[in-house]
């Protein structure tokens, strides 16, 4: 095709495109309401690894560890380690040095012991700590991403929540390091039944929902409705309500996910008796894994006692559009290379430039990274 059809071609795109903004890109500063409880060091901390009930991991090993005696063998069993990253990991000191954590949230309809078989992630959540400047940032990565995958077994283009069918953990993390250009330390797991069972463990989550909901359960064996206004739900509302994708879109359903696990950490933390721990602990068993050794979780529980942690969290600007059958994202190349600047400034591998001055403000231009979208690609309109 000649560069002259290639240019018509892309201006009739660029004119049916409706652009999906959401606030353009924003930082969430703990200074809002909705994060007020951040200021709380103890609440940052569950909130950090309380993301997708990783850090579940992190509040109850700070608060029930010493009072539950199967407290070690449930963070041994959640150990598993990566061959590539160990050497490096062994050099960091986590309550000095800055690291990044993805947290994926499994989506799996196969039997197995770990809960990780033939799954695909259904939340990818990025988050970086840096113990100096007291400061946790995060992202959270639209599941429909259109991007460049490369395993032992594929090496192609896909959604990025197939890198874990294709290459399991390691195949996530290269996804995601390559999108960003920003290196991962460490990863956890969970899988939704974890996610059911703890909330069941703590009683429930109250939730203000914004909408009526009809949605099937995740195993998609029964039907799972909520009128709008406030409720307690239990594990499968709080599931479905955090999951559903049809009242809105990516950003705003991430949105709910973190909603539902900040109430999570809130709730853990009101747990006081030794049994509610065990019920906890029991819930997590067996649908958790990472690769961060047991000391070392121990070691960010204690930075996390002893500094008030700001929380910031970013969200990518994007658009949707069809390819083939079915629908996809494609993410703004300006808010990535915003966010990944962020990222990688708290990680101590850029300096600080005008985008850091507290009077900046972020728009997007619109452009879509190529890598994240086809040639081919049908731009839909907005939800």
């Amino acid at each position: 095709m000649s560069k002259k059809k290639n240019k018509k071609n892309q201006k009739k795109t660029d004119k049916n495109l409706k652009i999906q903004e959401f606030s353009s890109l924003h930082s969430r500063k703990n200074n809002r309401k909705k994060d007020s409880g951040l200021k709380k060091t103890l609440l940052s901390i569950s909130k950090i690894l309380g993301v997708l009930l990783a850090i579940s991991l992190l509040g109850i090993v700070v608060y029930g560890i010493k009072m539950v005696v199967d407290g070690n063998k449930f963070l041994n069993d959640a150990y598993k380690p990566r061959e590539t990253s160990q050497v490096e990991n062994e050099k960091i000191d986590v309550q000095k040095d800055p690291i990044s954590i993805l947290l994926l949230g499994l989506d799996d309809d196969a039997e197995d012991t770990r809960g990780t078989g033939g799954a695909r992630t259904d939340s990818m959540i990025l988050l970086t700590i840096n113990p100096s400047n007291e400061l946790v940032s995060m992202v959270s990565i639209p599941r429909d991403t259109y991007t460049h995958i490369s395993t032992k077994n594929f090496d192609g283009n896909d959604k990025i929540n197939a890198a874990y069918a294709h290459g399991g953990v390691e195949g996530s993390i290269t996804a995601v390091e390559e999108l960003l250009n920003v290196p991962i330390n460490y990863y956890a797991t969970a899988d939704f039944q974890a996610f059911e069972d703890v909330v069941n463990a703590v009683g429930g989550v109250e939730i203000d929902v914004p909408f009526t909901l009809t949605e099937q359960n995740s195993k998609g064996k029964k039907v799972v409705k909520l009128k709008e206004g406030k409720h307690n739900l239990n594990g499968e509302e709080a599931l479905a309500f955090a999951r559903t994708r049809y009242v809105d879109n990516d950003i705003e359903r991430g949105k709910r996910q973190q909603e539902v696990l900040e109430a999570i950490a809130q709730k853990a933390m009101e747990v006081g008796s030794l049994a509610k721990y065990k019920s906890i602990l029991n819930a997590l068993d067996g649908h958790v894994t990472t690769d961060m050794p047991p000391s070392r979780i121990l070691s960010v529980a204690q930075s996390g006692l002893t500094k008030d942690y700001k929380f910031d969290s970013y969200v990518f600007s994007w658009m949707s559009y069809n390819y083939g059958e079915q629908s996809m994202v494609g993410l703004h190349k300006d808010s990535i290379d915003y966010i990944s600047h962020k990222l990688r400034l708290s990680l101590g591998l850029e300096k600080a430039d005008d985008r850091d001055d507290a009077s900046y403000k972020f728009e997007t231009d619109g452009l879509v990274d190529p890598r994240t979208y086809p040639q081919d690609g049908m731009a839909i309109d907005d939800y």
